[in-house]
C-alpha cells in the first residue's frame, strides 16, 4: 500500500514544528528506509510506502512525544490539515458548507492513500457517518491521523464543537472504519 507525498511531508514538519529541539532523536529511533525517506526530499506528488514512510513515523512520534499514546497520530493529521488546506484551498474549504467537505472525502482519500476506498454512509444535519470500505494494510495510527485530519478540516470550514468518534474499526475486525462525526 502507498500513500501520498503530500501526506508524508507534513510528517517531519509537524516533528520540527511541535518539538524541534528533538528533531534528530526522532529520526535517529527511525529504520534506516524510514529515515532515508523523512531526512531527504519528500516530491509531494510521489507515492511512497504506507509502512516506511507513514505509519513507523507516526509511531514513533507517538512513542517519544506522546508517552505511546496515538493522540500524536490525531495530532499530526490536525496538522496535515493546516497545511493542506491553506491559500486558496482554505478559500475554497471555507466557502464550501460541511457537507460538500465529507461528500468530496472519497475523493480526498483516494488522491493520498492507494488502493483505498472511503464511503459516505450516512448524513444528515450536523451529523455524518463516513465508511472506510477499503483499506489493504489498516493500522489504528492511520486512523487516527485520518481523524484529525477530518476533525481539523471541519474546524477550518467554520464548524464549531466538532466532534469525531471512530465507532468501528478495520484494524479490530469490523467490516469497515467508521468516522462518526457532529458538529454545529
Amino acid at each position: 500500500m502507498e500513500v501520498k507525498g503530500a501526506s508524508v511531508v507534513s510528517i517531519p514538519e509537524f516533528v520540527r514544528h511541535s518539538f524541534g529541539s528533538r528533531f534528530d532523536e526522532w529520526l535517529d529511533s527511525l529504520s534506516d528506509k524510514s529515515r532515508e525517506i523523512m531526512k531527504g526530499y519528500i516530491l509531494v506528488s510521489s507515492w511512497y510506502p504506507l509502512q516506511e514512510a507513514f505509519i513507523e513515523p507516526t509511531g514513533r512520534i507517538c512513542d517519544l512525544f506522546y508517552g505511546g499514546r496515538d493522540k500524536g497520530a490525531w495530532e499530526a493529521g490536525r496538522y496535515s490539515a493546516d497545511l493542506a488546506l491553506k491559500g486558496v484551498y482554505k478559500l475554497f474549504v471555507k466557502l464550501g458548507s460541511p457537507e460538500f467537505l465529507i461528500r468530496r472525502a472519497s475523493k480526498i482519500m483516494s488522491t493520498y492513500y492507494r488502493p483505498s476506498e472511503l464511503r459516505v454512509h450516512e448524513m444528515a444535519s450536523g451529523k455524518a457517518k463516513v465508511h472506510i470500505v477499503a483499506f489493504p494494510e489498516a493500522n489504528h495510527l492511520v486512523e487516527m491521523r485520518i481523524a484529525g485530519w477530518m476533525e481539523r478540516a471541519m474546524q477550518i470550514s467554520g464548524c464549531r464543537h466538532v466532534d469525531i468518534k471512530i465507532t468501528r474499526s478495520l484494524t479490530k475486525g469490523d467490516p469497515v472504519t467508521e468516522f462518526a462525526t457532529e458538529w454545529n
